[in-house]
């Protein structure tokens, strides 16, 4: 087959191996490749013609542009644009959010030539029929008088799709339906609920909604929504059906499951939690042995040095896996594992005496206040000192020798607020939106050579939000960043 036959297919990726490997693969299979290094230019190749695409290879981490961001923007361009996301070990959190967002699939690095192959095959199958449908909607929106002559080879092509389809008219009563709908939606068959409105077939408000605003064309594009229920979640995208002057004859929905996407959290989760688990210990021995080799005086100067950072490094690492651990456990549902009255001050204390020493090491002026009188709060001690240790082990570490890191306990209305106010090199405004999602660190030239894990601010505002509460940010590069944190007290 002839290099471009099958048609074209977008690659976008910072790795040039990963650029030349998929070219040489795929072109010997009769795809016409096209490369882009980073996610603006991606864009710009896109734009020039999207509905010529059959599929986008896109990886998540690159510079500039995020990986999710330009998925976003392609999805704008064309919706039913196969998207399949190029992702490492590191990101399969963020190849599942991206999944959720539209994404078609994910290849994990490394990957071999046949993985290649087959996952473009299933996505340009996929854009195929999704063009298919498309122009078999466009013909039954001419007339329902040509809806009824097509029945029968549409029927068939309609009952033979993995996605559920239901039809209505332009009064909202059920007009057409396939096995995958009925299963996905878990109502009856077809002809126990043709001609009925939709209010008594669907189980969902948020559908019956979706296909009345499409009926009153108040929607000029389809309604997308995820619903969930237990252990499915679906996808339905509800869009009105026109004549050719532009009428509204009746709605199109088509639902896709994605319940596949929630065991593929469920087994990231434990996968997560078992690795964590099995390394736990032995890197906690590795580290303690290096510890206790460095508490002997004889060690030569450039030997300490190395071992020193081998520590630090271990230690870097236990927090990792700590982290993880704590995210697996708050995906699972137990942010708080117990909850008890409690002075929130007092939680406040342990964290900053904690942490005293190495503010003290650093020569930083650590401050902490209480205004008294302060309601009770309930809540898990363990969780909260953890939220705290966090907020002002950042701003310890962030804050250069000589500064200043205010700590303040004091009550706001039927909420106890706490104030983490230091003196540090900041974060971007443009970083601010995303500082609390999972992996995210903000990277500046005051802070590329300080050790995280992009983990703990997500941690603390999933716990911070699963005791009622809420927590914020202000900061200006160069002069500080104060974080504040809303418990509501045990009365209210």
């Amino acid at each position: 087959m002839a290099e471009g036959d099958r048609g074209r297919v977008l690659v976008v990726d910072d790795e040039a191996v990963i650029r030349e490997g998929c070219q040489r693969i795929l072109s010997k299979n009769g795809w016409e490749v096209v490369t882009a290094a980073d996610g603006s230019e991606g864009l710009s190749l896109a734009g020039e013609d999207p509905a010529g695409l059959e599929v986008v290879l896109l990886d998540l981490k690159m510079p500039g542009i995020s990986g999710m961001e330009v998925l976003e923007r392609l999805l704008e361009m064309d919706p039913s644009l196969p998207v399949v996301v190029i992702t490492g070990y590191a990101t399969v959190d963020s190849a599942v959010e991206a999944m959720k967002k539209g994404a078609y699939d994910f290849i994990p690095k490394p990957f071999t030539p046949d993985q290649l192959r087959l996952v473009v095959e299933r996505a340009a199958e996929k854009r195929r029929l999704e063009r298919e449908a498309e122009r078999l909607r466009q013909e039954a929106a001419r007339t329902l008088r040509d809806v009824a002559t097509e029945k029968g080879r549409v029927l068939t092509i309609i009952n033979c799709m993995a996605d559920g389809v239901l039809v209505t008219d332009h009064e909202g009563r059920v007009a057409l339906t396939n096995p995958a709908a009925t299963r996905l939606l878990g109502i009856g068959q077809g002809g126990e609920i043709l001609g009925r409105p939709v209010e008594e077939v669907l189980p969902r408000e948020e559908l019956q909604r979706a296909v009345r605003e499409a009926l009153e064309a108040s929607r000029e594009t389809a309604i997308s929504q995820e619903i969930q229920e237990g252990d499915s979640l679906i996808r339905a995208h509800t869009a009105p059906v026109r004549d050719e002057e532009g009428r509204v004859m009746g709605t199109v929905t088509v639902l896709q499951d994605l319940s596949y996407v929630l065991e593929l959290d469920r087994m990231k989760g434990e996968f997560i939690a078992m690795v964590s688990h099995e390394l736990r210990s032995p890197v906690s021995a590795i580290e303690q042995s290096l510890g206790a080799v460095l508490a002997a005086e004889e060690l030569p100067g450039r030997a300490r040095h190395f071992l020193e950072r081998a520590k630090e490094r271990a230690r870097g690492l236990i927090e990792l896996i700590n982290d993880l651990l704590e995210i697996s456990r708050i995906e699972a549902g137990v942010a708080i594992q117990r909850r008890e009255p409690l002075q929130v001050e007092e939680v406040v204390r342990k964290a900053v005496e904690l942490l005293q020493i190495e503010a003290d090491k650093k020569g930083l002026d650590l401050q902490f206040e209480v205004k008294e009188p302060l309601p009770r709060v309930l809540g898990d001690p363990q969780g909260l000192e953890g939220v705290f240790t966090n907020l002002v082990g950042n701003a310890v570490k962030y804050t250069p020798a000589g500064g200043k890191v205010e700590v303040l306990v004091e009550s706001e209305g039927d909420y106890v607020k706490v104030t983490v106010k230091d003196t540090g090199v900041g974060i971007p405004k443009e970083d601010l939106p995303r500082i609390f999602d999972k992996f995210y660190r903000s990277r500046t030239e005051g802070t590329r050579e300080i050790i995280g894990t992009g983990l703990g601010l997500s941690i603390a505002k999933a716990t911070v939000e699963a005791h009622l509460g809420k927590i914020d940010v202000e900061s200006e590069v160069g002069k500080g960043t104060t974080f504040t944190v809303l418990l509501p007290s045990s009365s209210s």
